[in-house]
């Protein structure tokens, strides 16, 4: 039975979806009953429908362009927002100063609303610039939160090692602290990911940038396209899963692996 053994995995992969989509097909049917056959697709379209309505899309430039958009301003983001994250866990690591300056100031980030952030950065810089401005924002604060544990709970022991070899402040980063700090940046990176992309797409859903999905799925709601809605939604959420798993497995074939988030 060594073939059925193989298609376990696949099986067990396909379930979960195949489930998900019989409800969806379900409540669609439920409501179609609801309104008996009147504006179904202005409440809930069956997925055959957006199926269609995401292959029709599939099939333009303005499409493409969106998607191209978007994924830019993301990942350039999530980028600056990785980099500040770990700046601003060596500083307050660092200087006991830094620490009481700067971490009130992180975890305010981290508690404010998105959208309160989204219009007030809107009202001081380009709409364009506003989702990767937002994406940086709520970036940061997870990865210096990761990369600060890491700084502390670096062994003492390979510490006071490095001082009694008089190794040099470089060869201690390189040597101890990067190795510490792997597994809790491989577990920010990776959940930074999917988080980049919610802030963002609803950082553009508001602001509406020129080319962008976000300004699509805000169209698409004004003009009551709601199976175009759907599919814009189904686009975003599998470029994301697909945009975080192809980052956990080229984080994963590194030492060390991708531990469960903190």
């Amino acid at each position: 039975m060594a073939w059925t053994d193989k298609l376990k995995p696949s099986i067990y992969a396909l379930l979960p979806p195949a489930f998900w989509l019989g409800v969806w097909q379900l409540a669609a049917f439920l409501v179609e009953r609801w309104v008996e056959g009147r504006g179904n697709e202005l409440l809930l379209p069956y997925p055959l429908t957006v199926f269609r309505s995401l292959l029709r899309l599939g099939s333009t430039p303005l499409f493409w362009t969106a998607v191209a958009a978007s994924l830019a301003r993301i990942l350039m983001g999530m980028a600056v927002g990785t980099l500040l994250g770990g700046l601003l866990a060596g500083l307050t690591y660092a200087s006991r100063w830094c620490d009481r300056l700067l971490s009130p100031a992180i975890r305010v980030i981290r508690a404010t609303p998105v959208v309160s952030f989204i219009l007030l950065v809107l009202l001081w810089t380009d709409r364009n610039l506003v989702p990767a401005i937002i994406a940086g924002l709520m970036v940061l604060p997870l990865v210096w939160s990761n990369l600060a544990r890491g700084l502390r709970e670096t062994d003492p022991q390979l510490l006071e090692l490095a001082r009694a070899y008089r190794f040099s402040p470089l060869k201690t980063v390189r040597l101890i602290y990067l190795p510490s700090l792997r597994p809790y940046f491989m577990t920010a990176a990776a959940t930074a990911m999917g988080l980049s992309w919610k802030s963002g797409v609803a950082a553009e859903v508001l602001c509406l940038p020129r080319h962008a999905m976000g300004t699509q799925i805000a169209n698409s709601k004004l003009y009551l396209e709601v199976p175009d809605l759907f599919a814009w939604t189904a686009a975003v959420v599998v470029l994301s899963l697909t945009l975080e798993q192809l980052l956990r497995r080229v984080l994963s074939g590194r030492k060390g692996g991708v531990p469960n988030a903190h």
